[in-house]
Protein backbone atom coordinates (compact mmCIF):
# COMPACT_ATOMS: atom_id res chain seq x y z
CA UNK A 1 0.00 0.00 0.00
CA UNK A 2 1.42 3.25 -0.97
CA UNK A 3 2.68 5.74 2.10
CA UNK A 4 -0.23 8.51 2.36
CA UNK A 5 1.14 11.96 3.40
CA UNK A 6 -0.53 11.63 6.72
CA UNK A 7 1.40 8.44 6.96
CA UNK A 8 4.61 9.89 6.48
CA UNK A 9 3.60 12.68 8.83
CA UNK A 10 5.80 12.64 12.02
CA UNK A 11 4.42 11.37 15.41
CA UNK A 12 3.21 14.98 17.34
CA UNK A 13 2.41 12.98 20.14
CA UNK A 14 3.70 9.22 21.81
CA UNK A 15 2.97 7.52 24.56
CA UNK A 16 4.68 4.61 25.20
CA UNK A 17 4.37 1.64 28.17
CA UNK A 18 2.12 4.08 30.06
CA UNK A 19 0.40 2.55 33.55
CA UNK A 20 -1.45 4.35 36.26
CA UNK A 21 -3.35 3.09 39.32
CA UNK A 22 -5.20 3.94 41.68
CA UNK A 23 -5.13 1.77 44.55
CA UNK A 24 -5.96 -1.62 43.43
CA UNK A 25 -7.49 -0.15 40.35
CA UNK A 26 -5.58 -0.46 37.23
CA UNK A 27 -6.85 2.84 34.98
CA UNK A 28 -3.90 2.21 32.28
CA UNK A 29 -2.35 -0.68 31.70
CA UNK A 30 0.95 -0.53 29.83
CA UNK A 31 -0.63 1.74 26.79
CA UNK A 32 1.22 2.79 23.50
CA UNK A 33 -0.42 5.65 21.58
CA UNK A 34 1.05 7.01 18.41
CA UNK A 35 -1.01 10.36 16.98
CA UNK A 36 0.32 11.41 14.04
CA UNK A 37 1.01 15.09 13.30
CA UNK A 38 -2.04 17.28 11.59
CA UNK A 39 -4.34 14.83 12.18
CA UNK A 40 -7.82 14.09 13.85
CA UNK A 41 -7.06 11.08 16.31
CA UNK A 42 -10.50 9.77 18.05
CA UNK A 43 -10.12 7.72 21.39
CA UNK A 44 -13.48 5.77 22.20
CA UNK A 45 -13.93 3.18 24.92
CA UNK A 46 -16.51 2.26 27.30
CA UNK A 47 -17.02 4.29 30.46
CA UNK A 48 -14.00 3.40 32.85
CA UNK A 49 -11.69 1.98 29.88
CA UNK A 50 -9.35 4.81 31.18
CA UNK A 51 -9.52 7.08 28.28
CA UNK A 52 -9.71 10.31 30.88
CA UNK A 53 -6.94 9.04 32.95
CA UNK A 54 -4.83 8.73 29.92
CA UNK A 55 -5.80 12.34 28.72
CA UNK A 56 -4.87 13.63 32.06
CA UNK A 57 -1.33 12.32 32.49
CA UNK A 58 -0.57 14.14 28.69
CA UNK A 59 -1.95 16.68 30.00
CA UNK A 60 -0.14 16.58 33.75
CA UNK A 61 -3.31 15.97 35.56
CA UNK A 62 -1.46 13.02 36.91
CA UNK A 63 2.02 11.34 36.52
CA UNK A 64 1.98 7.79 35.46
CA UNK A 65 3.37 5.39 37.68
CA UNK A 66 5.38 4.46 34.21
CA UNK A 67 5.85 4.88 31.11
CA UNK A 68 7.32 7.80 28.88
CA UNK A 69 5.96 10.72 26.79
CA UNK A 70 7.35 11.87 23.28
CA UNK A 71 6.49 15.27 21.92
CA UNK A 72 7.25 15.61 18.13
CA UNK A 73 9.97 12.76 18.87
CA UNK A 74 11.48 14.50 22.27
CA UNK A 75 11.25 12.49 25.52
CA UNK A 76 9.27 14.82 27.66
CA UNK A 77 8.08 15.22 31.38
CA UNK A 78 5.09 16.94 31.68
CA UNK A 79 4.59 17.43 35.47
CA UNK A 80 1.54 19.67 35.43
CA UNK A 81 -0.58 21.22 32.95
CA UNK A 82 1.68 24.18 33.26
CA UNK A 83 4.06 22.10 31.74
CA UNK A 84 1.89 20.35 28.94
CA UNK A 85 0.64 24.48 27.84
CA UNK A 86 4.82 24.79 27.94
CA UNK A 87 5.05 21.93 25.20
CA UNK A 88 2.10 23.06 23.18
CA UNK A 89 -0.14 20.81 24.79
CA UNK A 90 -3.94 22.69 25.10
CA UNK A 91 -7.16 20.79 26.74
CA UNK A 92 -11.18 21.81 26.16
CA UNK A 93 -12.79 20.23 29.23
CA UNK A 94 -16.09 18.33 28.91
CA UNK A 95 -17.46 21.21 31.35
CA UNK A 96 -15.48 24.65 30.32
CA UNK A 97 -13.54 26.53 32.60
CA UNK A 98 -14.44 29.72 31.98
CA UNK A 99 -15.01 32.65 34.47
CA UNK A 100 -19.13 33.88 33.59
CA UNK A 101 -19.05 37.39 34.45
CA UNK A 102 -15.63 37.85 32.42
CA UNK A 103 -15.25 38.55 28.98
CA UNK A 104 -13.89 36.60 26.48
CA UNK A 105 -10.38 38.51 26.48
CA UNK A 106 -10.24 38.15 29.87
CA UNK A 107 -10.97 34.68 30.22
CA UNK A 108 -8.29 34.00 27.29
CA UNK A 109 -5.50 35.83 29.13
CA UNK A 110 -6.45 35.04 32.39
CA UNK A 111 -3.24 32.46 33.61
CA UNK A 112 -1.31 34.29 30.33
CA UNK A 113 -0.85 37.70 31.74
CA UNK A 114 2.01 39.61 30.07
CA UNK A 115 2.60 41.49 33.60
CA UNK A 116 0.94 43.41 36.52
CA UNK A 117 -0.77 45.69 34.09
CA UNK A 118 -3.59 44.33 32.40
CA UNK A 119 -4.31 46.82 29.77
CA UNK A 120 -1.38 45.50 27.41
CA UNK A 121 -2.46 42.15 27.88
CA UNK A 122 -5.84 43.46 26.86
CA UNK A 123 -5.00 44.78 23.71
CA UNK A 124 -2.69 42.16 22.96
CA UNK A 125 -4.94 39.64 23.23
CA UNK A 126 -7.71 41.43 21.81
CA UNK A 127 -5.95 42.02 18.41
CA UNK A 128 -4.40 38.32 18.67
CA UNK A 129 -7.47 36.92 18.93
CA UNK A 130 -9.09 38.74 15.80
CA UNK A 131 -6.65 36.97 13.91
CA UNK A 132 -7.09 33.80 15.42
CA UNK A 133 -10.94 34.27 14.24
CA UNK A 134 -10.54 35.12 10.85
CA UNK A 135 -7.63 32.32 10.57
CA UNK A 136 -9.49 29.30 12.15
CA UNK A 137 -13.35 30.40 11.99
CA UNK A 138 -13.86 30.99 15.54
CA UNK A 139 -15.71 34.09 15.43
CA UNK A 140 -16.94 35.58 19.02
CA UNK A 141 -16.83 39.16 20.06
CA UNK A 142 -13.77 39.82 22.41
CA UNK A 143 -15.89 42.32 24.29
CA UNK A 144 -18.65 39.69 25.10
CA UNK A 145 -19.37 38.05 28.47
CA UNK A 146 -18.92 34.79 29.14
CA UNK A 147 -22.64 34.26 30.49
CA UNK A 148 -23.68 36.29 27.75
CA UNK A 149 -22.92 33.82 25.17
CA UNK A 150 -24.51 30.33 23.60
CA UNK A 151 -22.98 26.96 24.50
CA UNK A 152 -21.28 27.21 20.75
CA UNK A 153 -19.56 30.06 21.28
CA UNK A 154 -18.48 29.42 24.94
CA UNK A 155 -16.78 26.55 23.42
CA UNK A 156 -15.29 28.62 20.80
CA UNK A 157 -13.89 30.48 23.74
CA UNK A 158 -11.95 27.41 25.30
CA UNK A 159 -10.71 26.85 22.10
CA UNK A 160 -8.90 30.53 21.10
CA UNK A 161 -7.64 30.39 25.11
CA UNK A 162 -5.42 27.13 23.73
CA UNK A 163 -4.59 28.87 20.29
CA UNK A 164 -3.95 32.26 22.33
CA UNK A 165 -1.33 30.10 24.04
CA UNK A 166 0.23 28.70 20.99
CA UNK A 167 -1.28 24.56 21.65
CA UNK A 168 -0.39 22.81 18.77
CA UNK A 169 -2.09 19.31 20.14
CA UNK A 170 -5.86 19.78 21.47
CA UNK A 171 -7.38 17.54 23.31
CA UNK A 172 -10.83 17.81 23.24
CA UNK A 173 -13.05 15.57 26.06
CA UNK A 174 -17.03 14.96 24.71
CA UNK A 175 -16.96 18.53 22.91
CA UNK A 176 -20.48 17.85 21.46
CA UNK A 177 -22.61 16.83 24.49
CA UNK A 178 -24.14 20.04 24.93
CA UNK A 179 -24.43 21.71 21.01
CA UNK A 180 -26.81 21.54 18.80
CA UNK A 181 -26.45 19.33 15.49
CA UNK A 182 -26.19 22.63 13.39
CA UNK A 183 -23.19 23.47 16.08
CA UNK A 184 -21.68 20.59 16.32
CA UNK A 185 -21.21 20.73 12.25
CA UNK A 186 -19.70 23.82 12.94
CA UNK A 187 -17.42 22.66 15.39
CA UNK A 188 -16.20 19.89 12.84
CA UNK A 189 -15.32 22.64 10.53
CA UNK A 190 -13.44 24.15 12.54
CA UNK A 191 -11.43 21.31 13.54
CA UNK A 192 -10.78 20.37 10.02
CA UNK A 193 -9.79 23.88 9.80
CA UNK A 194 -7.00 23.58 12.59
CA UNK A 195 -5.86 20.22 10.70
CA UNK A 196 -5.15 21.98 7.67
CA UNK A 197 -3.49 24.54 9.75
CA UNK A 198 -1.31 21.89 10.73
CA UNK A 199 -2.80 21.34 14.42
CA UNK A 200 -3.33 18.01 15.95
CA UNK A 201 -6.55 17.11 17.05
CA UNK A 202 -7.34 14.46 19.57
CA UNK A 203 -10.78 13.68 20.13
CA UNK A 204 -12.50 11.51 23.05
CA UNK A 205 -16.29 10.69 22.43
CA UNK A 206 -18.74 7.98 23.00
CA UNK A 207 -20.63 9.03 19.63
CA UNK A 208 -19.49 6.82 17.17
CA UNK A 209 -21.43 8.92 14.35
CA UNK A 210 -18.81 11.60 15.17
CA UNK A 211 -15.63 9.44 15.16
CA UNK A 212 -16.55 8.21 11.15
CA UNK A 213 -17.68 11.93 10.34
CA UNK A 214 -14.41 13.87 11.94
CA UNK A 215 -10.96 11.17 12.63
CA UNK A 216 -8.65 9.91 10.26
CA UNK A 217 -7.79 7.25 12.77
CA UNK A 218 -9.33 6.22 16.08
CA UNK A 219 -7.75 3.64 19.05
CA UNK A 220 -9.90 1.64 21.05
CA UNK A 221 -9.48 1.48 24.77
CA UNK A 222 -11.35 -1.68 27.18
CA UNK A 223 -10.86 -1.89 30.76
CA UNK A 224 -7.41 0.31 30.79
CA UNK A 225 -5.58 -1.55 28.31
CA UNK A 226 -5.60 -0.14 24.20
CA UNK A 227 -7.13 -2.82 22.34
CA UNK A 228 -6.70 -1.65 18.70
CA UNK A 229 -6.04 1.62 16.84
CA UNK A 230 -7.34 1.86 12.78
CA UNK A 231 -7.97 4.49 9.74
CA UNK A 232 -11.34 5.61 10.42
CA UNK A 233 -12.17 4.57 6.70
CA UNK A 234 -11.36 1.19 7.12
CA UNK A 235 -13.09 0.59 9.94
CA UNK A 236 -17.00 0.38 11.08
CA UNK A 237 -19.09 2.35 13.96
CA UNK A 238 -20.23 -2.04 14.36
CA UNK A 239 -16.23 -2.65 14.54
CA UNK A 240 -15.42 -0.12 16.86
CA UNK A 241 -18.68 -1.34 19.22
CA UNK A 242 -17.26 -4.43 18.73
CA UNK A 243 -13.88 -3.85 20.02
CA UNK A 244 -15.01 -1.77 23.03
CA UNK A 245 -17.69 -4.15 24.54
CA UNK A 246 -15.48 -7.21 23.56
CA UNK A 247 -18.92 -8.73 21.95
CA UNK A 248 -21.49 -7.82 18.76
CA UNK A 249 -23.61 -4.28 19.68
CA UNK A 250 -26.91 -3.77 18.31
CA UNK A 251 -26.43 -0.25 17.77
CA UNK A 252 -29.79 0.36 15.70
CA UNK A 253 -32.87 -0.22 17.99
CA UNK A 254 -34.51 -3.03 17.08
CA UNK A 255 -38.76 -2.41 17.15
CA UNK A 256 -42.08 -2.90 15.46
CA UNK A 257 -44.47 0.19 14.95
CA UNK A 258 -46.29 1.41 17.86
CA UNK A 259 -49.60 0.67 18.28
CA UNK A 260 -50.76 3.60 20.03
CA UNK A 261 -54.11 3.14 22.23
CA UNK A 262 -55.80 5.63 24.48
CA UNK A 263 -54.74 8.69 25.60
CA UNK A 264 -52.57 8.02 29.40
CA UNK A 265 -51.03 11.41 29.71
CA UNK A 266 -52.89 14.85 28.39
CA UNK A 267 -51.03 18.09 29.16
CA UNK A 268 -52.75 21.32 28.56
CA UNK A 269 -51.41 25.02 29.06
CA UNK A 270 -49.07 23.95 31.62
CA UNK A 271 -46.99 27.01 32.65
CA UNK A 272 -43.94 27.05 35.72
CA UNK A 273 -42.52 29.85 36.63
CA UNK A 274 -39.24 29.03 38.81
CA UNK A 275 -38.09 31.15 42.34
CA UNK A 276 -36.32 33.47 40.49
CA UNK A 277 -39.64 34.39 38.48
CA UNK A 278 -38.17 33.16 35.47
CA UNK A 279 -41.21 31.58 32.98
CA UNK A 280 -39.63 28.43 32.70
CA UNK A 281 -42.57 26.55 30.91
CA UNK A 282 -44.64 28.95 28.30
CA UNK A 283 -47.65 27.22 28.20
CA UNK A 284 -46.80 23.24 27.25
CA UNK A 285 -49.47 20.65 25.45
CA UNK A 286 -49.52 17.72 24.22
CA UNK A 287 -50.53 14.02 24.98
CA UNK A 288 -49.13 10.25 24.95
CA UNK A 289 -50.82 7.32 24.48
CA UNK A 290 -51.14 3.84 25.54
CA UNK A 291 -48.11 1.80 23.46
CA UNK A 292 -46.34 4.49 22.12
CA UNK A 293 -42.95 6.59 23.20
CA UNK A 294 -42.93 10.53 22.71
CA UNK A 295 -39.35 11.74 22.93
CA UNK A 296 -38.21 15.18 23.70
CA UNK A 297 -35.53 16.83 21.77
CA UNK A 298 -34.53 20.20 22.86
CA UNK A 299 -30.65 21.49 24.16
CA UNK A 300 -30.53 21.25 27.66
CA UNK A 301 -31.77 24.09 30.10
CA UNK A 302 -34.72 24.64 27.38
CA UNK A 303 -37.60 23.52 29.89
CA UNK A 304 -37.12 19.65 29.22
CA UNK A 305 -36.17 19.22 33.29
CA UNK A 306 -38.89 21.46 34.42
CA UNK A 307 -41.73 19.48 32.43
CA UNK A 308 -40.33 16.02 33.99
CA UNK A 309 -39.88 17.39 37.59
CA UNK A 310 -43.72 18.68 37.23
CA UNK A 311 -44.89 15.72 36.04
CA UNK A 312 -42.86 13.46 38.29
CA UNK A 313 -44.59 15.46 41.59
CA UNK A 314 -40.96 17.31 42.09
CA UNK A 315 -42.19 20.84 41.35
CA UNK A 316 -45.33 22.83 41.32
CA UNK A 317 -46.73 24.18 38.42
CA UNK A 318 -48.56 27.86 38.29
CA UNK A 319 -51.15 27.44 35.25
CA UNK A 320 -52.36 24.35 33.15
CA UNK A 321 -53.61 20.97 33.87
CA UNK A 322 -52.72 17.60 33.57
CA UNK A 323 -54.56 14.10 33.69
CA UNK A 324 -53.36 10.72 33.84
CA UNK A 325 -56.16 7.86 32.57
CA UNK A 326 -58.76 10.89 32.68
CA UNK A 327 -58.19 11.64 36.08
CA UNK A 328 -56.85 15.43 36.54
CA UNK A 329 -53.76 15.68 38.96
CA UNK A 330 -53.42 17.89 41.66
CA UNK A 331 -50.59 20.60 40.71
CA UNK A 332 -50.72 23.19 43.92
CA UNK A 333 -48.78 21.12 45.70
CA UNK A 334 -50.99 20.62 48.46
CA UNK A 335 -51.84 16.73 47.25
CA UNK A 336 -48.90 16.74 44.71
CA UNK A 337 -46.02 14.80 45.15
CA UNK A 338 -43.69 12.13 43.74
CA UNK A 339 -45.40 9.61 46.20
CA UNK A 340 -49.28 10.48 44.87
CA UNK A 341 -47.62 10.56 41.18
CA UNK A 342 -46.99 6.89 41.92
CA UNK A 343 -50.13 5.80 43.19
CA UNK A 344 -51.40 7.11 39.65
CA UNK A 345 -49.38 4.71 37.80
CA UNK A 346 -46.39 7.17 36.74
CA UNK A 347 -42.63 5.69 37.15
CA UNK A 348 -39.87 8.26 36.95
CA UNK A 349 -36.24 7.87 36.03
CA UNK A 350 -34.89 11.33 36.62
CA UNK A 351 -32.02 12.98 34.71
CA UNK A 352 -29.77 13.21 37.51
CA UNK A 353 -29.49 9.21 38.91
CA UNK A 354 -26.98 10.37 41.69
CA UNK A 355 -28.56 13.30 42.65
CA UNK A 356 -32.20 12.34 42.10
CA UNK A 357 -32.20 8.85 41.67
CA UNK A 358 -30.22 7.13 43.85
CA UNK A 359 -28.25 7.82 47.95
CA UNK A 360 -25.10 6.88 46.72
CA UNK A 361 -23.93 5.31 50.29
CA UNK A 362 -26.77 3.65 50.69
CA UNK A 363 -26.63 -0.51 49.42
CA UNK A 364 -28.67 -1.59 46.34
CA UNK A 365 -31.40 -3.39 48.01
CA UNK A 366 -31.81 -0.13 49.97
CA UNK A 367 -31.88 2.07 46.85
CA UNK A 368 -34.83 -0.80 45.05
CA UNK A 369 -37.04 0.35 47.70
CA UNK A 370 -36.83 4.17 47.30
CA UNK A 371 -40.55 5.62 46.58
CA UNK A 372 -41.92 2.20 47.20
CA UNK A 373 -40.98 1.33 50.33
CA UNK A 374 -45.22 1.03 51.12
CA UNK A 375 -45.00 -2.01 48.88
CA UNK A 376 -46.96 -4.67 50.37
CA UNK A 377 -44.29 -7.04 49.08
CA UNK A 378 -41.53 -5.11 50.88
CA UNK A 379 -43.33 -4.84 54.57
CA UNK A 380 -43.07 -7.18 57.27
CA UNK A 381 -45.81 -5.84 59.09
CA UNK A 382 -47.43 -2.24 59.60
CA UNK A 383 -44.52 -0.88 61.60
CA UNK A 384 -41.14 -2.73 60.27
CA UNK A 385 -40.14 -3.43 56.28
CA UNK A 386 -38.93 -7.12 55.20
CA UNK A 387 -35.68 -6.43 54.49
CA UNK A 388 -34.92 -9.87 53.92
CA UNK A 389 -37.76 -9.90 51.26
CA UNK A 390 -35.92 -6.54 49.45
CA UNK A 391 -32.43 -8.41 49.21
CA UNK A 392 -34.34 -11.56 47.73
CA UNK A 393 -36.16 -9.19 45.15
CA UNK A 394 -32.98 -6.84 44.37
CA UNK A 395 -31.30 -10.25 43.39
CA UNK A 396 -33.43 -11.27 41.01
CA UNK A 397 -33.99 -7.49 39.95
CA UNK A 398 -30.28 -7.00 39.50
CA UNK A 399 -29.91 -10.17 37.26
CA UNK A 400 -33.12 -9.36 35.36
CA UNK A 401 -31.37 -6.06 34.17
CA UNK A 402 -27.79 -7.62 34.24
CA UNK A 403 -26.35 -5.18 37.06
CA UNK A 404 -22.82 -5.97 37.61
CA UNK A 405 -21.40 -6.66 40.31
CA UNK A 406 -25.44 -8.39 40.94
CA UNK A 407 -25.03 -7.63 44.64
CA UNK A 408 -27.49 -6.03 46.74
CA UNK A 409 -25.29 -5.52 49.49
CA UNK A 410 -22.95 -3.23 47.40
CA UNK A 411 -23.38 0.73 47.62
CA UNK A 412 -24.17 2.64 44.94
CA UNK A 413 -21.63 5.05 44.80
CA UNK A 414 -19.58 1.43 44.02
CA UNK A 415 -21.39 0.89 41.03
CA UNK A 416 -20.11 2.49 37.70
CA UNK A 417 -22.38 5.09 35.87
CA UNK A 418 -24.00 2.30 33.81
CA UNK A 419 -24.88 -0.28 36.37
CA UNK A 420 -25.96 3.17 38.75
CA UNK A 421 -28.36 3.68 36.37
CA UNK A 422 -29.73 0.20 35.42
CA UNK A 423 -30.37 -0.19 39.38
CA UNK A 424 -32.82 2.67 38.86
CA UNK A 425 -34.19 1.91 35.59
CA UNK A 426 -34.78 -1.88 37.55
CA UNK A 427 -36.64 0.19 40.18
CA UNK A 428 -38.59 1.78 38.07
CA UNK A 429 -39.96 -0.12 35.23
CA UNK A 430 -40.88 -3.25 37.65
CA UNK A 431 -43.76 -1.39 39.53
CA UNK A 432 -45.22 -2.17 36.17
CA UNK A 433 -46.56 1.90 35.50
CA UNK A 434 -49.00 2.91 33.15
CA UNK A 435 -46.54 6.21 31.89
CA UNK A 436 -42.81 5.97 32.50
CA UNK A 437 -40.87 9.58 32.59
CA UNK A 438 -37.39 9.10 31.79
CA UNK A 439 -34.59 11.36 31.45
CA UNK A 440 -31.62 11.41 29.67
CA UNK A 441 -31.82 7.31 30.12
CA UNK A 442 -28.14 6.83 28.91
CA UNK A 443 -26.11 9.87 29.93
CA UNK A 444 -22.86 9.17 30.76
CA UNK A 445 -23.39 5.01 30.31
CA UNK A 446 -21.21 2.82 27.84
CA UNK A 447 -22.18 1.54 24.72
CA UNK A 448 -23.05 -2.18 26.17
CA UNK A 449 -25.21 -0.63 28.87
CA UNK A 450 -27.24 1.80 26.32
CA UNK A 451 -27.87 -1.28 24.26
CA UNK A 452 -29.13 -2.79 27.49
CA UNK A 453 -31.69 0.35 28.85
CA UNK A 454 -32.85 1.07 25.18
CA UNK A 455 -34.79 -3.10 24.91
CA UNK A 456 -35.87 -2.32 28.43
CA UNK A 457 -37.69 0.92 26.92
CA UNK A 458 -38.89 -1.03 24.25
CA UNK A 459 -40.00 -3.79 25.67
CA UNK A 460 -42.15 -1.71 28.33
CA UNK A 461 -43.42 -0.03 25.52
CA UNK A 462 -44.58 -2.89 23.97
CA UNK A 463 -46.61 -3.96 27.19
CA UNK A 464 -49.21 -0.80 26.43
CA UNK A 465 -47.74 1.63 28.67
CA UNK A 466 -46.88 5.53 27.79
CA UNK A 467 -43.39 6.25 27.66
CA UNK A 468 -42.36 10.25 27.90
CA UNK A 469 -38.34 10.44 26.91
CA UNK A 470 -36.57 13.48 27.31
CA UNK A 471 -32.82 13.25 25.89
CA UNK A 472 -30.28 15.83 24.49
CA UNK A 473 -28.84 12.93 22.08
CA UNK A 474 -30.78 13.16 18.63
CA UNK A 475 -29.73 9.76 18.02
CA UNK A 476 -31.63 8.46 20.85
CA UNK A 477 -34.76 10.49 20.20
CA UNK A 478 -34.99 9.29 16.68
CA UNK A 479 -34.41 5.49 17.27
CA UNK A 480 -36.73 5.18 20.07
CA UNK A 481 -39.17 7.84 19.56
CA UNK A 482 -42.80 7.15 17.91
CA UNK A 483 -43.24 10.82 17.83
CA UNK A 484 -40.85 13.98 18.35
CA UNK A 485 -41.81 17.34 20.12
CA UNK A 486 -39.08 19.73 20.28
CA UNK A 487 -38.78 21.87 22.96
CA UNK A 488 -36.76 25.96 22.87
CA UNK A 489 -37.60 28.34 25.62
CA UNK A 490 -40.11 26.34 27.49
CA UNK A 491 -42.37 25.89 24.37
CA UNK A 492 -42.53 23.50 22.02
CA UNK A 493 -41.88 24.49 18.80
CA UNK A 494 -43.14 21.30 16.55
CA UNK A 495 -44.05 17.69 16.71
CA UNK A 496 -42.51 15.46 13.60
CA UNK A 497 -42.50 11.90 13.24
CA UNK A 498 -38.93 10.72 12.91
CA UNK A 499 -39.77 9.03 9.44
CA UNK A 500 -40.43 12.74 8.44
CA UNK A 501 -37.59 14.63 9.51
CA UNK A 502 -34.40 14.64 10.00
CA UNK A 503 -31.40 16.00 12.23
CA UNK A 504 -31.11 19.03 10.00
CA UNK A 505 -34.48 20.08 10.87
CA UNK A 506 -34.80 18.95 14.07
CA UNK A 507 -31.41 21.06 14.87
CA UNK A 508 -33.23 24.31 13.42
CA UNK A 509 -35.99 23.50 15.84
CA UNK A 510 -33.95 23.35 18.81
CA UNK A 511 -32.11 26.55 17.70
CA UNK A 512 -35.94 28.21 18.08
CA UNK A 513 -36.10 28.61 14.17
CA UNK A 514 -39.42 27.26 12.29
CA UNK A 515 -38.93 26.22 8.86
CA UNK A 516 -40.86 29.02 7.35
CA UNK A 517 -38.07 31.31 9.39
CA UNK A 518 -35.15 29.55 8.31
Amino acid sequence: MTETATDAAPFAIELKGISKAFGPVQANKDISLQVRKGTIHGIVGENGAGKSTLMSILYGFYKADAGEILINGTPTTIPDSQAAISAGIGMVHQHFKLVENFTVVENVILGAEDGAMLTPSVNKARKLLKQLAEEYQLHVDPDAVVEDLSVGHAQRVEILKQLYRQADVLILDEPTGVLTPSEADHLFRILNGLKDEGKTIILITHKLREIMEVTDTVSVMRRGEMTATVKTAETSPEQLAELMVGRKVLLRVDKQPARPGDVVLDVTDLKVIDEHKVEKLRGISLHIRAGEILGVAGVAGNGQSELLEVLGGMMTAQGGSISVNGQEIDLSGKHSDGQSRRARGIAHVPEDRQREGLIMPFMAWENIAFGYHHDPAYQKNRLFMDNAALKRITATEMESYDVRPPNPMLQAKNFSGGNQQKIVVAREIERNPDLLLVGQPTRGVDIGAIEFIHKQIIALRDQGKAILLVSVELDEIMSLSDRIAVMFDGRIMGERLPDETDEGELGLLMAGVTKGAA
